[in-house]
């Protein structure tokens, strides 16, 4: 829905992991502060990254449509 459900999502599995920020960023090949950045919802961040951090939890992103009654 937005940067912080995102966030949210991913820092729950990160410690469902049992893994820290830091063991994390290591795995994902991304910094700590930008996986910080991304688990508190920053509004700008580089799309790239952030999906190669979800993928690397097994994460996917899926695209659709609204529905215009969604409002």
């Amino acid at each position: 829905k937005d940067p912080k459900e995102i966030g949210q999502i991913l820092r729950r599995f990160r410690k469902e992991s049992k893994l820290t920020q830091q063991e994390a960023a290591a795995m994902c090949k991304v910094g700590t502060r930008f996986l910080s950045e991304l688990e508190n919802g920053k509004q700008s961040l580089h799309l790239g990254k952030v999906l190669k951090v979800l993928h690397a939890f097994g994460l996917v992103v899926a695209l659709k449509r609204k529905d215009l009654q969604d409002g």
